[in-house]
């Protein structure tokens, strides 16, 4: 779908919509010599009706097209009022949904979804009902990089707070460190555990995904944690979870950006902290075995640090990032 077509404009609509404002005002025989299509006079037609062109009867009948800030405005009004329709029947279905819940005894706690597509689909749906924050245990298996980098850079534009974990191995994945920084980079906050005991999604304080298989495809399955008591306790896990894991603080200053050095030290700091190999380290930082070595020396040289645990911790006690949002 074209971007017109959110606003009830075709593709062949827009398209000779853009031919009549290059050419406007044009009789019917010019516009058959750019438009050599048996569709010409209905769309023609369709235009008019939605306010697109003009039509003046000649001798011969010309058509020009309406100044598109106009003729476009009308439409997005009109799909504006639609969609504002569409969002209070959303509203009161889901009151309805709420009052037959309510009525179940006992009340529906899971649901059980299985089915990769299905589970994907739930998984999307989820992320996007995101009104305050996310919480996010990222492990394997991942239905896309980062657990949907779209959909999360989505709920980071419009304000979500999101607080993600990542199991180590995951960020000794090649190229992951430096989408990670990214997501750091546009307001996600990070920490890295060695283990996760599952993978799970937490929306606000009111809805959870928890993946319970995931092979063969139609096997896949998860769980929808719905307001209980079990929800709760996946909120006091992740919770407790992120005051144990490492602050992966990736991300540099937009206004102040550190010189290269300091870049490539937080890099270093982050991938002390998460307890990669050398070979990790390098693969991560793009360098050779030797120079990842020098560079880790060098670290814990100027710290005055013994181990490179101790390096990491140090470092990111001096440079901490921010505090997580309530």
């Amino acid at each position: 779908m074209t971007p017109l077509g959110a606003i009830g404009l075709g593709p062949d609509e827009e398209a000779l919509y853009e031919v009549l404002l290059d050419r406007s005002p044009a009789t019917l025989a010019e516009l058959a010599a750019a438009w050599p299509r048996a569709d010409l006079q209905p769309l023609l037609a369709s235009l008019e009706v939605k306010g697109l062109l003009s039509a003046s009867p000649g001798p011969p009948p010309a058509y020009a097209a309406v100044a598109p800030e106009m003729a476009l405005d009308v439409l997005l009004l009109a799909a504006e009022r639609d969609l504002l329709r569409v969002r209070e029947r959303a509203r009161e279905l889901e009151e309805v949904f709420q009052e037959r819940a309510r009525e179940r005894t006992p009340p529906v706690v899971v649901e059980v979804v299985t089915g990769r597509r299905a589970v994907e689909q739930r998984h999307a749906q989820i992320q996007r009902a995101a009104r305050q924050q996310l919480r996010c245990l990222s492990r394997r298996p991942y239905f896309d990089p980062l657990g949907s980098v779209a959909a999360q850079r989505e709920l980071l534009e419009r304000g979500i707070t999101s607080r993600m974990i990542y199991e180590r191995d995951f960020v000794a994945a090649e190229g992951a460190l430096r989408q990670i920084e990214e997501m750091v980079g546009a307001g996600q906050q990070a920490r890295v555990l060695p283990e996760l005991p599952m993978k799970l999604y937490v929306v606000d304080d009111r809805l959870a995904l928890l993946l319970l298989r995931h092979e063969p495809a139609d096997a896949v399955a998860a769980l929808v944690i719905h307001p209980s008591g079990l929800l709760e306790a996946l909120i006091r896990l992740f919770e407790a979870l992120w005051q144990r894991a490492l602050p992966l603080g990736l991300a540099p200053s937009v206004r102040n950006p550190p010189p290269r050095d300091s870049r490539d030290d937080a890099r270093l700091i982050a991938l002390l902290l998460s307890g990669l190999t050398d070979e990790a380290i390098a693969r991560q930082l793009g360098v050779g075995h030797r120079t990842a070595e020098r560079r880790i020396a060098e670290l814990m040289s100027r710290l005055g640090a013994r181990t490179r645990f101790q390096a990491g911790v140090q470092a990111a006690l001096s440079h901490p990032p921010p505090p997580p949002s309530p």
